[in-house]
């Protein structure tokens, strides 16, 4: 499991996407009046909740005879008992080894019996929730609900299936994190920032320790199954075409007869905005080139500054005309790549982080990343973000809004999405314009308030093996360097 055009003789696929993409812009911005609620993007739906506590989403749309059916339990990564670590992760395969009516062979497993109708599924782990998820020809919508609920109720958490999944899991994290170049910095940059005692649910990876999978009993797992997978602890999404009066018939069949569960209270975070800068290290023997991760502590992902924050991190470093870019690669020829993640590092109840990461081009070190990317954080407050700029990031957000919010299933993990991480649902409507009110003025408070030398966290990935080497003692992190630099 995992954890996201058209041509013709005359025009290259490229431009093609650009002329479609601007002109879906300009009609969204110029004329919003004349755009209808689904080609803005907006969703139109209806929730309920059934006596166990499982609560329901349903959104009808006809334009595709298709529908999607979508489950996320309230439980993740955050989630992972003490000196158990990567439990969320290795629950969502456990998921998927069959239950008390649904085998394992090849013909009669979860996958073969959706894919056999011509539909698709999976499922994947974040820092809140664990999702599942089918898209299926719409007259085979019961089937992907008996199967979920067939799986909620019944599921065999057996010996020989927890071994089967723990080696899997064992080896994915081989393949992602060991084995991959950049991937320890990165993954240790994005938790780096929050230690366990006063912000434990964001210390740890999600793909857990070696140490914790190999410590695991088959008592820890089914524990695991009985405090979160139950209806009260999880929302089911239904989106397509379907008739909203027999899918609700269905879902009280299959899942009415779910036993709520006494949910485990969860732990808190304690965070600050200004706990001093600090600096690590991993030695990575798959990389060629030295790298550096830069994280900003950010607020939970309902918090008012989030809005403005995205946008920012698009200025700042998504794409070749973003400002890092143009300093870090284009100008200075410092970095071979460079990117800023705030989103798409994954959405959080919590505190969460803003990532930028760069590659070093060849013969460059990372004391000099750093204080070419110090720099550029410090022009922003020099020279804040032009109204140019700013309009630029919108009509980028409202454009991937849009284009995100096409399929049953886009549909499906948006309602879900607000569902979880918002207080009122009804936000998933509204969502647009609070990012076309964002001012200049609100970029410049967020990056007063959160970029900040006293709220970075930097991780330094040194190559180990057949790379170049890190001569710098910035690179090691050494409590020295950091002194004379404050980047």
């Amino acid at each position: 499991m995992t954890n996201v055009i058209e041509s013709n003789r005359s025009t290259s696929p490229q431009r093609r996407w650009l002329v479609s993409w601007l002109a879906l812009v300009a009609a969204l911005l110029a004329a919003p009046a004349a755009v209808s609620a689904q080609s803005a993007g907006q969703i139109e739906y209806e929730t309920y909740e059934l006596d166990n506590g499982l609560r329901v989403i349903l959104a009808e749309d006809r334009s595709v005879p298709v529908a999607a059916v979508n489950v996320w339990y309230h439980v993740g990564s955050r989630h992972d008992p003490r000196d158990r670590s990567g439990f969320a992760h290795l629950f969502e395969h456990m998921m998927f080894e069959g239950t008390k009516h649904v085998g394992k062979t090849e013909e009669t497993t979860h996958m073969s019996l959706i894919q056999n109708v011509g539909g698709s599924l999976n499922g994947t782990t974040a820092a809140d929730r664990t999702n599942y998820f089918e898209t299926v020809p719409a007259n085979r919508v019961n089937l992907a609900l008996w199967l979920e609920a067939d799986r909620m109720r019944f599921l065999n958490v057996t010996e020989e299936n927890f071994e089967n999944q723990r080696s899997v899991v064992k080896e994915e994290r081989r393949q992602g994190l060991e084995n991959a170049p950049y991937a320890k910095a990165i993954r240790s940059a994005i938790v780096q920032p929050y230690d366990s005692t006063t912000c434990f649910p964001y210390s740890r990876m999600g793909i857990g320790s070696m140490e914790d999978l190999n410590a695991a009993s088959i008592e820890d797992v089914r524990a695991f199954y009985r405090a979160h997978y139950a209806p009260n602890n999880a929302v089911l999404t239904v989106v397509g075409d379907f008739d909203a009066a027999q899918v609700r018939k269905l879902i009280q069949q299959y899942f009415g007869g779910a036993e709520p569960a006494e949910i485990p209270p969860e732990e808190e975070c304690e965070v600050s905005y200004s706990p001093g800068m600090q600096v690590d290290s991993v030695m990575d023997p798959n990389a060629n080139l030295p790298a550096v991760v830069w994280t900003f502590r950010t607020p939970p992902h309902d918090h008012a500054d989030t809005y403005a924050l995205t946008l920012l991190s698009t200025i700042l470093g998504e794409g070749q005309s973003s400002r890092l870019h143009r300093s870090m690669v284009s100008d200075a020829g410092a970095a071979a790549q460079v990117v800023t993640l705030y989103q798409q590092v994954g959405w959080r109840k919590g505190p969460g982080v803003m990532l930028s990461y760069a590659i070093a081009n060849q013969g460059v070190s990372p004391d000099s990343l750093r204080s070419v990317f110090w720099d550029e954080v410090e022009r922003l407050r020099e020279s804040p973000p032009t109204g140019e700029e700013l309009e630029k990031a919108k009509n980028s957000y409202v454009a991937d809004l849009v284009m995100g919010r096409q399929t049953a299933m886009q549909k499906a993990e948006a309602l879900q999405h607000f569902a979880l991480y918002h207080d009122d649902l009804a936000d998933v409507n509204r969502v647009r314009e609070r990012f076309l009110e964002v001012t200049r003025e609100d970029l410049d408070r967020v990056i007063d308030r959160y970029l900040t030398r006293e709220n970075l966290s930097v991780m330094v990935d040194i190559p180990s093996a057949g790379g170049e080497a890190a001569t710098d003692d910035a690179a090691a992190g050494s409590p020295a360097a950091d002194e004379r630099r404050n980047q």
